[in-house]
C-alpha cells in the first residue's frame, strides 16, 4: 500500500469536516488549517463528492460538509477510494491468476498476511473515534498520518 499525496489530502479533509462536523466548511479555512494548497484541495474534494463521502453548498455561506456521519466512513473506504487496493502487491488480490507459480510462492503468503494486518488496521477505524482521539490530545489538530 502506497498513499499519494492525493491520499493523503483526502483523509486530512475528511478528518476536517469530521471535526467540524456539524458546519458547513469553506475550502479556504480547510486548505488553511489542513495546509493543503486549494487548487488540489479542490479536486480532491470533487473526487471525494464524486464517491459520495462529501456534498458541497453554493453560496454566500457555502463550502463542504461530510455526505454521511463520520461513524460511516472508514479510513480504509478513503484510501481504497483515492488510491486503490491495500494488497502490496497483484498476487494477493482474489482471484488473481496473472501467475504460474502463485500457488508455490514463498512470498505470497507474507504479502497477503501484510494486506490482511492492514486491513484489521484501516477497516476498523472510522473518523468519528479518529476525531475523538484527535479532539482528546489537547485540542490541538493533528494532521500528520
Amino acid at each position: 500500500m502506497k498513499i499519494t499525496y492525493r491520499g493523503d489530502y483526502a483523509l486530512k479533509a475528511i478528518l476536517d469536516l469530521t471535526l467540524n462536523h456539524n458546519n458547513v466548511v469553506t475550502i479556504h479555512d480547510l486548505a488553511k488549517r489542513a495546509q493543503i494548497p486549494i487548487k488540489f484541495l479542490e479536486q480532491v474534494l470533487l473526487e471525494l463528492k464524486r464517491g459520495g463521502f462529501v456534498e458541497s453548498r453554493r453560496g454566500n455561506v457555502g463550502g463542504y460538509l461530510l455526505a454521511k456521519h463520520p461513524s460511516q466512513i472508514r479510513v480504509g473506504d478513503i484510501i481504497r477510494f483515492i488510491d486503490g487496493p491495500l494488497e502490496p502487491i497483484a498476487c494477493t488480490e482474489k482471484d488473481y491468476s496473472g501467475c504460474s507459480d502463485i500457488y508455490k510462492c514463498a512470498f505470497r503468503k507474507i504479502f497477503k498476511e501484510v494486506a490482511q494486518a492492514t486491513s484489521d488496521i484501516v477497516d476498523n477505524i472510522n473518523f468519528e473515534e479518529l476525531a475523538k482521539q484527535v479532539e482528546s490530545t489537547s485540542g490541538i489538530f493533528v494532521y500528520q498520518i
